[in-house]
């Protein structure tokens, strides 16, 4: 009868929410469009608007050009809308800047569909499952490979779920411990270039793309490794929670025929990150090649576990429909974030905001530690990128009069945001995996509480908000490698 209880009132609670953001929608609408505010005032309203129609799940591109859109008119009236609308939407598509994302979409999509997780797992598991926790070990650095050659951190966190947790619970691994270290290999997706998050951030934010995941890459190696470090740790003052493996079946050739697990992955990371250190190639080149070699490699490995020139092409068809798909997402995203800066600007609320900020008379270092307080916060309840790009037009001119490079913001803006991924109560990464491994053919007839998967995923947090800190002390982490680069 409890259960019963509690399960009715989980459901009603999302309807409750809902009908709540829904009366505030229509109110906040109302105001605008019958008695528009000072323009501040509009421009706080524009904001709650986005908000709350994002929390009774309308799309992130929707919410922000209809928000921006209603915003201009109650702020310039109907012309101004009529001009922003004609000049931001080809405006913000239309640069070659941007040709790089359909291009990093359809590699990470080539080598999803391809099956890469189950080599570079094996491999990792070869050279470093020995170790305390060496499973859970394995599956981080196999998450920071999959990272360099995909970009996706829910793909990630999906493809080794599969492959990683029931081996990790066939060992005797706390089903919570195995499922928190997939979902923590996740948050390694959008760090680790090439990020699809770290070009929409560019393309917001005016930087050049290919320094822009550079500067990431050093970050998402130290995430992972501080990961690795944690797995250990932890599995040696509570072998339980990980109990060693054996070992005896691994040799050195065992190792190195494992080694051509990783070979797809190596070729698309030196491919596309190698040759954008080198300068041998623009990050839309590196792009470019890195995804006709994803191509080559997915199609040999469909054509290898299938006979046929149809299964070939229907690996084709659905790769390249499913990149245009979500490339079509991206730029409607990038649209609303444009069209919603535009109306920010229009009523002053981000230059008040900086102004207020600048008053406070706080130093850099406190800034920043306040931006930490406000995007974890708002990563509690939105997605990241609707906390990067709801924030970023706002901070702005803080950011410019604090002194904050913008391509270490956005490295340490998606950081934050990767944290966010995880942290109750919304937590979709977590949610994602959890969904996962309620399929009783991977949690191997193990039942997995999602409580389970908070609990265990805490110690990970705090090794990635030691990272942030690392970040505001040691802001050379981030730019470094671009420097280097640019150097050379």
């Amino acid at each position: 009868m409890t259960e019963h209880r509690s399960t009715s009132s989980r459901g009603r609670f999302p309807l409750v929410a809902a009908g709540v953001g829904a009366l505030g929608v229509v109110a906040i609408l109302s105001i605008l469009v019958l008695a528009p505010p000072p323009g501040e005032i509009t421009g706080a309203l524009i904001i709650a608007l986005v908000v709350l129609l994002m929390l009774i799940g309308v799309p992130v591109a929707i919410c922000m050009m209809v928000a921006a859109t209603v915003g201009i008119w109650a702020l310039s009236g109907w012309t101004a809308v009529a001009g922003t609308l004609s000049h931001t939407v080809f405006g913000t598509t239309a640069t070659w800047q941007l040709s790089v994302i359909p291009l990093f979409v359809l590699m990470g999509s080539a080598m999803s569909r391809g099956g890469i997780a189950g080599g570079a797992f094996d491999a990792a598991k070869q050279w470093v499952g020995g170790v305390p926790g060496g499973l859970a070990v394995s599956t981080t650095f196999a998450g920071a490979g999959l990272a360099a050659a995909s970009g996706s951190s829910i793909g990630i966190a999906h493809a080794l779920g599969r492959v990683a947790v029931p081996e990790m619970i066939r060992a005797r691994y706390s089903p919570g411990f195995a499922t928190a270290s997939v979902l923590m290999a996740g948050t390694l997706g959008q760090l680790i270039p090439p990020s699809i998050m770290l070009v929409i951030y560019a393309g917001v934010a005016q930087t050049p793309v290919g320094p822009q995941l550079m500067a990431a890459l050093l970050p998402g190696l130290v995430l992972a490794l501080g990961y690795g470090l944690l797995i250990v740790i932890r599995s040696a003052m509570n072998p339980e929670l990980a109990p060693r493996v054996p070992r005896a079946g691994v040799t050195w050739s065992s190792r190195l025929r494992s080694v051509k697990g990783v070979v797809p992955t190596a070729l698309v990371v030196v491919t596309v990150v190698g040759g954008m250190f080198t300068g041998v190639f623009t990050a839309t080149e590196a792009a470019a090649v890195g995804a006709l070699v994803a191509l080559v490699i997915g199609l040999g490995a469909v054509l290898r576990h299938a006979e046929g020139r149809s299964a070939a092409a229907r690996f084709v068809r659905d790769t390249v429909a499913d990149a245009v798909v979500k490339t079509a997402t991206i730029f409607l995203v990038l649209i609303g974030v444009h069209l919603l800066t535009r109306a920010l600007a229009l009523s002053g609320i981000a230059t008040s905001i900086s102004q207020w900020l600048v008053d406070l008379d706080l130093s850099r270092v406190t800034f920043l530690l306040v931006l930490v307080a406000i995007l974890l916060l708002l990563g509690m309840f939105l997605e990241p990128t609707s906390v990067i790009l709801l924030t970023f037009p706002v901070v702005a001119p803080a950011l410019e009069v604090f002194g904050v490079d913008l391509i270490w913001y956005g490295v340490f803006s998606i950081l934050l945001a990767e944290i966010g991924l995880v942290t109750p109560p919304i937590g979709v990464l977590t949610f994602i995996v959890h969904r996962l491994v309620m399929d009783r053919e991977i949690s191997l007839g193990h039942e997995v509480k999602l409580q389970d998967v908070f609990r265990n995923a805490m110690p990970f947090l705090g090794v990635a908000l030691l990272v942030v800190l690392a970040l505001i002390a040691a802001p050379e982490l981030v730019e470094w490698l671009p420097n280097l680069s640019q150097a050379e």
